[in-house]
């Protein structure tokens, strides 16, 4: 809610030009100068909603502006922007405008046209897995580096792969598959697996690669245009019996013979999710289906054309193709594709191609002698008033090794040196967002006009609403006196417009009340020159 409501405080993003410098001071509070630059941001962007007569907008706004800035003096007087609540709903917007600075727009272009490759070809592959747990130590590593290193050398001696993948692989479906995964596309496995696979030419087999589940290679068995999604109706027999087997028969002849699916689906198939809809099931792509069900469903060409009868592990099917959903254009799937790059964790190599332009933009260095001390066997166990000296600069700004200390205190499952470049990486990207209202002026007036807005609902909040929300005795004595105004002489009958007429009053008697409290000096010549100009810019 507070989010919302701020906003109607900082409507303030664009600029317009003028001759008038936007460092000249238009007036002051108490001394503290509010510049011509500031208005024009605020008055341009709410223009539209103002008096056409350029005169009367520039003055009238002028007020509303005074007024505002007169709360915001205020609003941190009483330090409103001090509060756990103000400090937490800052970090959560900070957080969300930060965002799109930590990501590589080139790169995710770049991803999402690969994806959208990825999504018109399917590609068919085997792979071979040796796992390796999160919390493996670097020989558990190595050894199955060494292990995956020996199977790939079999397949390239010749052995066939899925003697091979049987007799290494640690993927629990190879012993029903032999390793061979189907065929697949775009975001059905994790983006490392995925783009070896595609970046692997067909009948050739990959060198090893890791992913989060261990060491793979694979070998690509064939690429080819993807059909698209498909809608189809099914109907189910669970009896696998030959009984089964005759009366999925005697259902098939009748739908060929012309019996309405419909019907036949509400009278004999037993898969009571579907019976309602004519056995419908939502459109699906490849492996998203069990793969002999999904094998049938593509084998079938034209609308309203049968499968022959198949069997599952489920039982006996009838599929009807219902609808087909050809790949769309680029421009048509762009956004879609976006978003899944960005949902399937593609995205983080955007944030990774960052990071290391950061690295090589920062003048970084580390102090070896500092660092030295963590591969202690005891380091967890030290004082932290012996871990003072600098362990990390980053350009000027220098990281003692306390800071590393409370890094790594609860991370035992990795090396001290993967732990430090994990360390030296988030120091990075902190730094990165530390100094971003510096370097990037858009992003500065955008957290700053949020901070301003936030502070002064918070003002507003206490001053105003929860009055006249919450504190009943000053409603009533406000429709008390002013009794006159309203059709109904209770309360309760004019509640809505009562509240409304009393926050309009709580509202002018504060501006009045700052007004006396703070010393406002406008510049008239300033004013006076603000308004020809946009009389003339009309």
């Amino acid at each position: 809610m507070k989010l919302k409501i701020a906003t109607i405080f900082i409507l303030f993003t664009s600029l317009f030009v003028f001759s008038q410098k936007g460092t000249d001071v238009l007036f002051t509070v108490d001394e503290t100068p509010v510049y011509v630059s500031e208005f024009k941001r605020v008055y341009e962007k709410n223009r539209h909603i103002l008096s056409e007569d350029n005169k009367k907008g520039v003055e009238n706004y002028l007020n509303l502006f005074v007024n505002y800035q007169l709360k915001l003096k205020e609003a941190y007087l009483l330090r409103l922007d001090t509060t756990r609540a103000y400090k937490r709903e800052i970090e959560t917007y900070r957080n969300q405008l930060i965002a799109p600075y930590l990501q590589d727009s080139t790169f995710l272009t770049k991803l999402v046209k690969e994806a959208y490759y990825r999504t018109k070809y399917k590609v068919n592959a085997s792979h071979v897995l040796i796992k390796v747990p999160k919390d493996a130590t670097p020989a558990d590593t190595l050894a199955a580096y060494k292990k995956i290193e020996k199977a790939r050398a079999e397949v390239l001696s010749g052995t066939p792969f899925d003697k091979v993948a049987l007799l290494y692989s640690e993927d629990e479906s190879v012993k029903s598959n032999l390793g061979n995964l189907g065929y697949f596309t775009a975001f059905k496995m994790v983006y490392a697996f995925e783009n070896e696979v595609y970046t692997t030419k067909v009948d050739e087999v990959s060198k090893p690669f890791k992913t989060s589940f261990g060491y793979h290679f694979v070998k690509v068995h064939d690429l080819q245009l993807f059909e698209g999604e498909v809608e189809v109706a099914h109907i189910l027999l669970t009896d696998s019996s030959p009984k089964g087997k005759t009366k999925i028969d005697s259902i098939y002849n009748a739908l060929k013979s012309g019996a309405d699916f419909e019907k036949m689906v509400l009278k004999y198939s037993n898969d009571n999710s579907t019976t309602s809809n004519g056995g419908k099931l939502p459109k699906f792509g490849i492996g998203r289906m069990l793969k002999s069900f999904e094998d049938q469903a593509y084998t079938l060409k034209n609308i309203d054309e049968l499968s022959m009868p198949f069997q599952t592990q489920f039982g006996w099917h009838i599929v009807k193709l219902l609808k087909r959903y050809p790949i769309g254009s680029f421009e048509e799937m762009k956004n879609e594709l976006l978003q899944k790059v960005r949902e399937s964790g593609g995205a983080n190599l955007s944030d990774l191609a960052v990071l290391r332009r950061l690295k090589k933009e920062y003048q970084i260095s580390t102090n070896e002698k500092a660092k030295a001390i963590f591969s202690l066997y005891n380091i967890r166990a030290a004082s932290i008033d012996t871990l003072q000296q600098a362990i990390l600069t980053i350009n000027k700004k220098e990281i003692k090794q306390e800071r590393f200390f409370d890094y790594i205190r609860n991370r035992r499952h990795k090396p001290i040196e993967v732990l430090f470049d994990d360390f030296l990486n988030e120091e990075v990207l902190t730094y990165f967002k530390e100094n971003l209202r510096f370097t990037e002026p858009e992003f500065a007036a955008t957290l700053k006009e949020f901070e301003e807005g936030l502070v002064v609902f918070e003002l507003m909040q206490q001053k105003i609403w929860d009055k006249s929300s919450k504190g009943t005795l000053g409603l009533q004595a406000f429709f008390n006196a002013n009794l006159k105004k309203y059709d109904f002489k209770e309360l309760s009958k004019n509640k809505g417009q009562v509240m409304n007429d009393f926050q309009t009053y709580l509202e002018e008697e504060l501006n009045k009340n700052l007004m006396q409290k703070y010393k406002v000096v406008i510049r008239k010549k300033v004013v006076k020159e603000l308004v020809k100009q946009y009389q003339i810019h009309e």
